[in-house]
């Protein structure tokens, strides 16, 4: 049940955003480094918290840098509806460079394949752990 888990695996997806939350404290690229390395965007949220917070940004871009030095980093606040709009930009953005190359019509194709296999390997594993024997009879 945690949603850092599936980081490092490719689950058909268009991109990987990372969402580095001020209230987590700045240290979460550096515990997660698989969802920050793979991260093609990084938006910085609850900014509209951070008067109230001893946060050190320049402490949580530093800790960014180390596990990804090039991802662009959004600071976006829901409650203030801050930067919003600048996502919804570079996520068109980003979908229009992929439409343009045909990476996200081919992503997209590939997704019920990729997401077959991927259930198909956990209920596979499970009903095997769970009767071991009826698994090796069906296989």
């Amino acid at each position: 049940g945690n949603l850092v888990c599936p980081a490092a695996f490719d689950l058909g997806e268009a991109a990987k955003v990372a969402i580095l939350s001020v209230t987590e404290g700045e240290d979460k690229p550096l515990k997660y480094p698989d969802l920050f390395a793979a991260a093609g965007l990084v938006l910085l949220n609850k900014s509209d918290l951070l008067p109230y917070l001893d946060y050190d940004l320049p402490r949580a871009l530093d800790c960014l840098r180390r596990v990804n030095p090039h991802a662009p980093v959004l600071t976006v606040s829901g409650q203030e509806n801050r930067g919003l709009k600048d996502l919804w930009a570079k996520i068109l953005e980003h979908r229009e460079k992929m439409s343009a190359t045909g990476q996200f019509q081919a992503r997209r194709q590939a997704q019920p394949d990729l997401h077959r296999a991927l259930v198909g390997g956990r209920l596979g594993a499970r009903q095997h752990r769970a009767q071991p024997a009826l698994f090796l009879v069906h296989a």
